[in-house]
């Protein structure tokens, strides 16, 4: 993490100060820019679909992945037909949009793309036109849903539910719009947002994070023995929490190291380790599996929403027109 990225999460600084006047000017072209969606003066486009937008205002991982695999699986379970959509950061393909499928890497697609299509086997495409992406995919697959994993702030994109994904021990850092501070819209955007969830804590809008069995990177195989000491490694936005969930179940952490979100891992990132235990993220461990040993494990986790998010999610399904009869 940067010295300016670590400024965002501290009380106020120099570096905040100093990067103030860049913050308003950033504030001023985004809501100049929302200013003319809302004023019809730039046009948006709208799916045959239902779009539900999975986001968040703040920069850096806030947990909307762990909470796109839980609504995905739920739509599902209603009867509906759901695709996913993604810009596929990190990822860079001969040609975009591209249809994640078997063979796929998270070289060319990014790794929360490939993380989605490994748990869940949906139609999945990725690019950073996000007007192509469903063009293609209502092209290809017959959908009745569309999860936008991100794209809060592409008011391009018609929508019919915005979810924005809080995490309850970061929030909105110093409450600054970037660079001076983690937001990419000031808090009042809330307030426009059908759903709030916060990741943690104990809101009653909230999902906790369960952690299910380890798994070996270089197989998805479940670890049979038990896994006492290792050195954590993580390329998320919140290590930290990664790195208390490996607490839970009892595992000495020898060192832990935090690499930049979405960071390409190489085989040279590992030789310090030897041949000692390595434990990481399902997100770290897709850009991994090509070159990790036997004894490279990733800890699963799933969104568990509480049963206000469960109720509030079934009333929008159904006040849109998307869900009748729940």
């Amino acid at each position: 993490m940067s010295k300016i990225e670590q400024s965002w999460y501290r009380p106020f600084s120099l570096i905040t100060l100093l990067l103030l006047p860049l913050a308003g000017l950033f504030w001023l072209i985004a809501t100049i820019r929302k200013w003319l969606y809302q004023l019809r003066i730039l046009r948006s486009f709208k799916a045959k679909a239902n779009v539900i937008v999975v986001g968040n205002i703040s920069v850096g991982g806030n947990g909307k992945t762990p909470f796109v695999l839980w609504l995905y699986e739920y739509l599902s379970e209603q009867g509906l037909k759901v695709g996913i959509i993604s810009r596929g950061y990190g990822g860079k393909a001969s040609s975009y949009p591209l249809v994640v499928e078997r063979g796929v890497t998270s070289a060319q697609a990014g790794d929360e793309p490939i993380l989605l299509f490994n748990r869940l086997k949906c139609p999945l495409v990725v690019g950073p036109d996000r007007k192509a992406n469903i063009t293609l995919l209502e092209e290809q697959f017959c959908v009745d849903v569309i999860i936008s994993d991100d794209g809060m702030q592409h008011y391009k994109m018609a929508r019919d539910i915005e979810c924005c994904i809080v995490d309850s021990q970061r929030r909105f850092g110093n409450g600054f719009v970037m660079p001076a501070g983690p937001l990419r819209e000031t808090a009042n955007r809330l307030n426009s947002v059908d759903l709030v969830i916060e990741n943690g804590g104990e809101a009653p809008l909230s999902y906790a994070l369960q952690t299910s069995s380890l798994k070996h990177v270089a197989n998805n195989a479940t670890v049979s023995e038990k896994i006492t000491q290792g050195h954590a490694i993580s390329a998320i936005g919140n290590p930290q929490r990664f790195e208390r969930s490996l607490n839970t179940l009892n595992v000495k952490l020898i060192s832990t190291h935090h690499f930049r979100d979405h960071y390409a891992y190489g085989p040279d990132d590992f030789k310090k380790f030897n041949n000692d235990n390595v434990l990481m993220t399902e997100k770290d461990a897709v850009k991994c599996k090509d070159f990790a040993k036997d004894n490279w494990y990733y800890l699963p986790v799933n969104a568990k929403p509480t049963d206000a998010v469960v109720h509030k999610l079934d009333l929008l399904l159904k006040q849109k027109g998307i869900l009748n009869g729940l």
